[in-house]
């Protein structure tokens, strides 16, 4: 009896033990945090007299490359880019070399945060091999930042490069050839530096190089430079400023959209009367009536005629120096009509004028069959102004907080250019009251040059309210709508009301750009005093990477 008992509590003392054993979770120790770590290479790190044309490096883990072809710098630059395998986990990388090496020169291939262990992602940051085809390692450096000319924050991965100033140098080299040393901000710093120098002369270049050939595409890349060349030994700290240059103006054939209308696209600017191109449309030895107007949202001209039969049509196009001549098949098409709508849903801002846009461009205009009227049924007097380029109507009247108006435009008030009427149009509007908006008093110090231009943005950069500044020092943005703004300084050094680009070959700056440190909180009914200081430059925080495993 006493056995049977001592079995039965041996036994119930063993699945109890196993049940605790179940409830327990077996960890697999610390998280491993270490990077790998490069044991060897063949030839070694840092090697002279280089003759081969492949590397071994050698790590104590398995690795993997990621996203290679944006972190890895190879400088100087090669025509064929290198062989790097494997692309699969493992503890080795070979690098075959399929170009032709420089006599005499310190190459060097900086990894980025391309390297990482297989298991935990750990980065082997910035790792670098660098050797020499010559009998030394060149060590000088050259470092700085690298910032947008007219956006709050420059983009990532942006190229610093130099070009050696020798008997074949040309300012086009960067449109025709590879630079002498290249690095790259990366994705994580503004900074960069450029290491593993010779001493020398040289062009310092940042280029936002979108197609990743170290040309300059003017077209499509961004480029900052140093106006003057510079020498090697160094130790000042550049900064480069970079700016897309507006395109030489240039036209593209037409095509019909209708049957009183061309569509025409074109690269450069318009935006002023003296930026915009002479059109002349004839048909056969006839010059026929035309109005030209922009296209909405496309960088495109629209050349309005009136209807009419023919088969053909010739364009001419001048702008200074520039000329271009069309000929061009019409079809009898649907032709456009007047339409008028008004820009504002059911709020007017205090700020802004009351705006229409019309579908086909307006000539006449008769202000005796437009009302306004206020909530008491008085009449309210106002100006008219029509913007023929943009097709847009604006009405200007004094606004009253809290108040209500009805316009009314009768028809014959407007006419376009096909010599068709509005019909009988009917709208509303309301202003809201003085406590829901609030103001904003900015004092500028410092300023050393006018005309200076102050705006405000918001986080997309659109700009929501404009100041243009000849003499004052204050400047008052009143009755804005709340919200956080981004506050500017823009230097018009041409004094054209608007900032402009730099060009590279002219070596021609942006026009300067200065952003407050911080955003601005403008609330409802409050006033808001600010100090903006414009020699002191805008410093973007570092952002803080966001751990996704947490």
């Amino acid at each position: 009896m006493l056995k049977n008992n001592l079995r039965y509590i041996s036994l119930l003392l063993l699945l109890v033990t196993i049940g605790c054993a179940k409830r327990g979770n077996i960890t697999g120790g610390l998280k491993d945090t270490i990077a790998p770590v490069l044991k060897m290479s063949f030839p070694k790190n840092f090697s002279t007299n280089f003759k081969g044309d492949e590397i071994k490096l050698i790590f104590d883990e398995n690795i993997k490359l990621k996203n290679l072809n944006k972190q890895l710098i190879i400088s100087p630059p090669m025509k064929q880019e290198p062989l790097i395998l494997p692309t699969t986990a493992s503890k080795f990388i070979t690098i075959k070399i399929k170009d032709t090496l420089q006599p005499n020169t310190t190459y060097s291939f900086n990894f980025g945060q391309s390297i990482s262990d297989n298991n935990e992602g750990n980065p082997f940051n910035q790792f670098k091999y660098v050797f020499s085809t010559g009998d030394h390692i060149d060590s000088l450096s050259l470092s700085g930042k690298v910032k947008d000319a007219y956006d709050k924050e420059v983009e990532s991965f942006v190229s610093v490069m130099l070009y050696e100033i020798n008997d074949t140098f040309k300012d086009s080299i960067v449109y025709t050839d590879n630079p002498r040393y290249i690095s790259n901000t990366l994705d994580s710093s503004k900074t960069f530096k450029l290491e593993n120098l010779k001493a020398g002369k040289y062009l310092l270049v940042a280029m936002k190089d979108y197609n990743s050939n170290n040309k300059f595409n003017p077209k499509k890349d961004k480029i900052g430079f140093s106006k003057q060349y510079i020498t090697i030994p160094n130790d000042t700290v550049y900064e480069l400023e970079l700016f897309k240059e507006v395109a030489p103006f240039k036209v593209y054939k037409p095509t019909q959209a209708s049957g009183n209308r061309l569509i025409m696209g074109y690269e450069g600017k318009v935006n002023s009367v003296n930026e915009r191109p002479k059109i002349i449309l004839k048909n056969k030895n006839e010059t026929l009536p035309s109005i030209v107007t922009q296209l909405p949202k496309k960088d495109s001209l629209q050349i309005w005629y009136k209807p009419l039969k023919s088969d053909s049509l010739a364009l001419s196009v001048t702008k200074e120096k520039y000329q271009q001549d069309y000929t061009l098949k019409i079809k009898d098409q649907k032709k456009d009509t007047l339409s008028i709508t008004m820009v504002q849903n059911s709020v007017l801002n205090f700020r802004d004028r009351l705006t229409f846009e019309t579908t086909t461009p307006l000539v006449k205009f008769d202000n005796s069959k437009i009302k306004i009227v206020n909530k008491a049924g008085t009449t309210v007097s106002f100006t008219s102004e029509y913007d023929e380029f943009n097709q847009r109507l604006y009405l200007d009247f004094k606004k009253e907080p809290s108040e209500e108006y009805a316009f009314t435009i009768q028809p014959g008030a407007l006419i376009d250019f096909f010599e068709k009427s509005n019909d009988t149009l009917t709208y509303k509007i309301a202003i809201k009251t003085a406590a829901e908006y609030g103001n904003l008093s900015v004092s500028l110090q410092n300023v050393k040059q006018f005309p200076v231009i102050v705006e405000l943005t918001n986080q997309k950069g659109e700009v929501l309210a404009s100041e243009y500044s000849e003499k004052n020092t204050t400047i008052d943005f009143n009755l804005i709508e709340p919200s956080l703004y981004s506050l500017r300084a823009i230097y018009d050094g041409n004094k054209n009301k608007e900032w402009d680009s730099g060009n590279y070959l002219e070596k021609r700056q942006a026009e300067e750009v200065i952003y407050f440190s911080k955003e601005i909180d403008v609330r409802a009914n409050w006033d808001v005093n600010q100090i903006f200081d414009l020699s002191i430059p805008y410093s973007p925080e570092p952002k803080k990477k966001i751990d996704k495993k947490n």
